[in-house]
């Protein structure tokens, strides 16, 4: 069995840090502490000047994308490896349910696009497609392994859950031990807009944001919140692009709701001046980019710890993908992000004040993985724990530009800003996948990680 030693770093968890070792046996930690012995033939990495971090979990990507309208031409070798040279360990994406089909179809594409992978994934379950009266089938997505789901309180008539099927399909969770994620915006709110911006000749790139105000999203989530608290449903509201919206959903936890929280670094770092620049196609995603006091307000909330998960709901378009129309109602929508998730983080939170070395290892990793059912196999630095590690270096500074990314897209929304420290190394189950800016992971190697129901105190 190997061993790897890592000497000297400062340990950061949820709660702590601390000067120690961590050894690792295999693909499990199986100790920390200080002044470990080396086992015979153990590979002793020298850690001292940087941060021992548990692997980041992106709990909300969108690895080779098809909306039915849009796809993204990558694949799951390429956005995987990518991410390892983030610190991103383990991925939840989304096995979509097209109409007409079932579940384990649903899983089967998936798993069969996602057997490439690098690192480990699990699935959350898009629902599109369960009538009144089949709720039980939501019972099949723990035979699969899978404890979450999503619905879309827009997206007509693709995605759409009127608040009938919302309600209905909640109710189930709760009773299976599931989790809904929802992606909330009014419907019928940004219907409007859209038609109005169209009838006014305003579709160019600049006007993205205005077609889905952040009224949109806030009324879509108090009524999701509302709606949840009815049948007592585990309910986790993503991507807050509104400090709004992210309060209602800590107001509700604090009032006894079982009820998450996510936002992404787009929409604490970016703000939408973007859309009046030179290149507004940079920043065309769902839902779109808010006015600079709402990352102010994010921030505060994120400091005071009331929002649960930083993801970044990474779609890798292409530029050519991006320019194509210079319309906004036919330019897909999403940003990649996987790589720069960790060193954005870090260097707009840590670094700047914002946040602690402890609230990166919660919000990138403990969270996520307590919260879809994956602790402490992931998202601990724990004996026993799967040796999903990071090194970072928070030392030194560099642009972020396109050139040096990996990803597909040819572009990056943080094209030019400046990020501090790096990513040394990212290990998965013990093994190395990146050590020095060297990919030296094995396509393929990523498990499926099935996850068990959890009915909440």
């Amino acid at each position: 069995m190997t061993h790897v030693l890592i000497k000297g770093g400062t340990i950061v968890t949820p709660d702590t840090m601390l000067e120690a070792d961590l050894l690792i046996e295999g693909e499990k930690i199986k100790a920390i502490g200080r002044d470990l012995a080396a086992p015979d033939g153990a590979e002793v990495v020298d850690a001292r000047g940087l941060m021992v971090l548990p692997g980041v979990i992106d709990a909300h990507t969108h690895i080779k994308l098809d909306t039915g309208i849009y796809q993204t031409p990558d694949d799951w070798f390429t956005e995987t490896r990518a991410a390892v040279y983030g610190g991103v360990t383990s991925v939840v994406d989304f096995a979509t349910q097209y109409e007409g089909q079932g579940f384990e179809e649903a899983f089967a594409d998936r798993m069969d696009e996602a057997a490439s992978s690098v690192i480990d994934y699990a699935f959350h379950m898009m629902v599109t497609d369960l009538p009144p009266g089949q709720e039980e089938r939501l019972g099949e997505l723990i035979d699969l392994g899978i404890q979450s789901f999503k619905l879309y309180t827009t997206y007509r008539p693709n995605y759409y859950a009127d608040d009938a099927t919302l309600l209905r399909l909640m109710e189930a969770a709760a009773r299976y031990g599931l989790v809904a994620l929802v992606h909330c915006e009014n419907d019928a709110l940004v219907t409007a807009q859209t038609e109005a911006l169209v009838k006014a000749g305003q579709t160019t790139w600049r006007y993205h944001g205005m077609a889905r105000p952040a009224l949109a999203e806030q009324e879509a989530a108090a009524r999701v919140l509302f709606l949840a608290d009815v049948v007592n449903a585990p309910v986790v509201i993503v991507h807050n692009s509104s400090a709004y919206t992210a309060l209602l959903v800590a107001e509700a936890r604090e009032k006894g709701q079982i009820a998450f929280n996510e936002t992404a670094p787009q929409y604490l770092i970016l703000d939408n001046t973007r859309y009046e620049g030179s290149e507004p196609w940079r920043y065309i995603l769902q839902p779109p980019l808010r006015d600079p006091d709402e990352a102010e307000m994010l921030w505060s909330l994120l400091s005071a710890g009331m929002i649960d998960m930083l993801i970044t709901d990474h779609c890798d378009y292409t530029k050519e993908q991006k320019l194509e129309h210079n319309d906004f109602t036919q330019t897909p929508g999403g940003l990649p992000g996987m790589e720069t998730l960790l060193p954005l983080t870090v260097t707009y939170g840590v670094l700047a004040g914002q946040l602690s070395w402890p609230d990166v290892a919660r919000l990138l990793a403990a969270n996520p993985a307590q919260i879809y059912n994956l602790w402490p196999r992931k998202g601990a630095l724990l004996p026993g724990s799967d040796a999903d590690v990071v090194l970072y270096d928070p030392a030194g500074e560099r642009r972020i530009t396109a050139e040096d990314l990996h990803t597909i897209a040819g572009y990056t929304p943080y094209e030019g800003m400046l990020v501090k420290g790096r990513v040394v190394a990212s290990l998965r189950r013990g093994e190395f996948l990146m050590r020095e800016g060297e990919f030296v992971g094995e396509k393929g190697s990523g498990v499926y990680l099935r996850r068990e129901p959890r009915f909440w105190d």
